[in-house]
This record gives C-alpha cells, sequence and structure tokens, in this order.
C-alpha cells in the first residue's frame, strides 16, 4: 500500500454496462428513493424517524419469512430445520431491538417539530407485525379493520388468522412423537388468540424432567421461549422510547399511547412453558 491507498486489483469489475452489479441486484434506486420526509421544511431528524421504521419493517419481512418456514418444517417433522430457523428468528429480534437505541437519540424537542407531519399514521398499523403476531399466536379479528381498505394486506392476515400458528404446529409434532397432547387442543379453532391450556403443563414437565431423552423437543422449547422473551423485551424497549420521546402523550394513531404498550407486555405466546417451570422436580433424593 502506498500513502494509505488500497490498489485495486486488476481482476476486479469495474465495468458494468451488460453486467448486473450491486445496486441493480439490491434494488438501491428504489430503496434509498424511499425516504420521503412530510415536514416542510424537511426536518433533519425525521430521516432517522423514517429509516428507523424502515429497516424495522425490512427485519419483519424476514421474521415472517422464516416463521412461515418454520411452521412449514414443523409440519414435516423437520425439527431440525425448525430450530435453525428459530435460531434466525432471534438474532433479528435481538437486531431490531437494539435498534430502539438509536431511535432513542431523538430528542422530546427534536421529535415536536416534525411529530404533526404524521398525521394519523402509527406503527399500530404496520401489518407486518400484525402477522408476526398471528404466526406466534397473538390472534385478534378485530385488528383486520385497520386493513380494510389494503384488501391484499386484508387478505393476507385473514389468511394467517385461519392458519395453525407455530405453536400449533409444534403440538402437533408433540403428538405425532406420542406425547399425550388433548385431542380438544389438537383440533382448537385456530383464528382465536391463544390462552393457556393448563393440561399442556403435564406435556411439557415429561420433557424438561428428561432433557437428555427428549433433548431435542427440550431445546424447541427453551428455543420457542426464548422468542417470547425477546419478542417482550422488544415491546418493552419500544415503550420506554416512546414514554422517553413523548411522554404521557396520546399516540399519533388514536391509542393512549403509553398506556396502551403497557398493556401489550401482558399479552403471551407459549404460557405452558413458563408455567411448566413451576411444576419441575429435580432427580429423586436431590
Amino acid at each position: 500500500m502506498t500513502g494509505n491507498t488500497r490498489p485495486i486489483e486488476a481482476s476486479l469489475r469495474t465495468d458494468f454496462r451488460d453486467e448486473m452489479d450491486y445496486g441493480s441486484y439490491l434494488g438501491l434506486d428504489e430503496l434509498l428513493s424511499a425516504q420521503h420526509p412530510m415536514s416542510d421544511p424537511p426536518h433533519h431528524d425525521e430521516l432517522l424517524f423514517i429509516i428507523q421504521h424502515q429497516t424495522t419493517e425490512l427485519w419483519l419481512k424476514l421474521v415472517v419469512h422464516e416463521l412461515r418456514a418454520v411452521r412449514g418444517f414443523l409440519d414435516g417433522d423437520d425439527l431440525s430445520r425448525a430450530l435453525k430457523g428459530l435460531a434466525r428468528v432471534k438474532h433479528i429480534q435481538r437486531t431490531i431491538t437494539e435498534q430502539w437505541s438509536v431511535l432513542a437519540t431523538l430528542t422530546p424537542s427534536e421529535y415536536a417539530e416534525f411529530r404533526g407531519s404524521l398525521g394519523q399514521s402509527s406503527g399500530f398499523q404496520s401489518h407486518q407485525y400484525r402477522a408476526v403476531e398471528f404466526l406466534l399466536g397473538n390472534k385478534n379479528a378485530g385488528m383486520l379493520q385497520v386493513f380494510r381498505d389494503k384488501p391484499e394486506v386484508h387478505a393476507q392476515l385473514a389468511q394467517l388468522l385461519a392458519e395453525p400458528t407455530v405453536y400449533d404446529a409444534f403440538l402437533r409434532l408433540l403428538a405425532r412423537r406420542g406425547h399425550p397432547v388433548p385431542a380438544e387442543i389438537l383440533d382448537r379453532d385456530v383464528t382465536q388468540a391463544w390462552a393457556e391450556h393448563p393440561e399442556l403443563i403435564a406435556v411439557f414437565k415429561t420433557i424438561y424432567e428428561d432433557p437428555h431423552g427428549n433433548w431435542e423437543l427440550y431445546e424447541a422449547c427453551e428455543d420457542l421461549v426464548d422468542i417470547e422473551d425477546a419478542f417482550q423485551l422488544w415491546r418493552f424497549r419500544h415503550l420506554r422510547t416512546v414514554q422517553r420521546t413523548i411522554g404521557f402523550k396520546t399516540g399519533t394513531g388514536g391509542s393512549s399511547g403509553v398506556g396502551f404498550l403497557k398493556r401489550a407486555l401482558d399479552l403471551t405466546f407459549f404460557p405452558e412453558l413458563i408455567s411448566v417451570r413451576t411444576e419441575i422436580d429435580g432427580p429423586l433424593g436431590a
């Protein structure tokens, strides 16, 4: 190297008149021109706000993609590939949770200068967030009305509402492997939000009290708990960022703001996997 300059290797492509380049493959012209501040004149910090939410939506798109695949692998008794998918989702969750620290650099005074430009738009209206919730079990048919003016989105969510969740698929795999999952749970109305079934706790107790004999299932249970914990952490960081930025003001979409977000912390995906911990005993004589 000379003068702190790395030489360009002769083999590197530099002519892309007839070849696809990096920007074309990723659609960067479209992606990087998709930020349209609404404040007039554009406020400096609005770009941060837009990019924060756009990148989260990109990650949520991948989470939906992965959770659909996980559900399919569970249906096909391919638990190893399902676990790989859950591991990827956990890494995505870590990334989008950490992103809140970037938005938290937006002070109340800065946000107030362009918040009025958001109109009625709100993260509550994220259909991909609802898709993730539906795939994991927090189903709510009432949410569909938010998207009634977007037929394609409405149809996607209506389909997910009518389909089994990832947890449903896991329980059906347990049943196929000989675990006594009650038939009424396997045949439940999957359009309803998951509510705790105490009779499942004994099934998970058997797995947890013999992890070596049920290692793959035991690992799957813990992965699901990781997913739930990470989702709750994401919700909490969201709440704290909103509280830090706007205090207890009403949300732009009409919600009560922080109070509405606090109630989301009471929602659960896999309650039996938490409740079973109270029932687990150690080895005999311990």
